[in-house]
């Protein structure tokens, strides 16, 4: 699903911020990415999101080669690749049920043929009575979720999230992190970057570690956690 070979990033002229990686993601797979602040974790991500270019190696993206991948195709690959970014990126204008639905308006789907999906999906992230509120009036945590819900809405192929449970107390981040599994079960490719260590410990994944912008894989930790499956 995502193989890098002796890729490396830098913005502009400055040092290197990845260097020499090389892994590959099976399809179905499940990983996190863990390293201190500042080891490279957004900048893996944005790259395999095709956010950023590497300046060295190749990036193989669903079996093609998309180091060099124009700006014409670029959309088509994303639209498969769910995004939960630090930043969150909603849209002020829109209520908290249609920025969840945004991937599936850009599917061509009609809201009568999504909309159960959609309010099923955000009431499991805690947000059922907040469907018709407006981004600016959610606490953190509240906008964390709905940019969970955006992303994971449409199931798609790969899943990248960057520190998504920063903002959300331990219960809804372990229901979080059921919906990632769920995801996967149903055959998403998922991977998470984050500091949560004892998410990671008690997961049972395997683990990509970065230190210094060199990456490290790191063998399961022990059994995944059980729970509820998400809808």
């Amino acid at each position: 699903m995502v193989r890098f070979d002796d890729v490396s990033m830098r913005y502009g002229r400055g040092p290197e911020v990845l260097s020499d990686l090389n892994f590959g993601l099976a399809p179905g797979s499940f990983h996190f990415v863990t390293g201190p602040s500042g080891a490279g974790k957004s900048s893996l991500l944005k790259l395999v999101y095709l956010a950023a270019k590497p300046s060295k190696g190749l990036i193989h993206l669903f079996g093609q080669d998309v180091s060099r991948s124009t700006a014409e195709s670029r959309p088509h690959l994303r639209r498969r690749i769910g995004v939960v970014f630090q930043e969150l990126l909603l849209l002020d204008h829109l209520s908290t049920f249609d920025n969840a639905a945004i991937p599936l308006r850009i599917s061509g789907r009609r809201p009568a043929e999504y909309r159960n999906d959609v309010a099923e999906l955000l009431s499991w992230v805690g947000l059922g009575q907040r469907m018709h509120a407006m981004p600016a009036t959610l606490a953190g945590g509240e906008k964390q979720r709905l940019a969970i819900a955006r992303a994971v809405v449409a199931r798609p192929e790969i899943l990248l999230a960057d520190e998504p449970t920063g903002n959300v107390d331990h219960e809804m981040a372990l229901r979080i992190y059921r919906l990632f599994v769920e995801l996967n079960r149903l055959g998403t490719t998922v991977l998470i970057a984050t500091h949560d260590q004892d998410m990671v410990a008690r997961s049972g994944r395997p683990v990509l570690h970065l230190e210094g912008g060199r990456l490290t894989a790191r063998p399961p930790q022990g059994p995944a956690p059980q729970g509820p499956a998400a809808p």
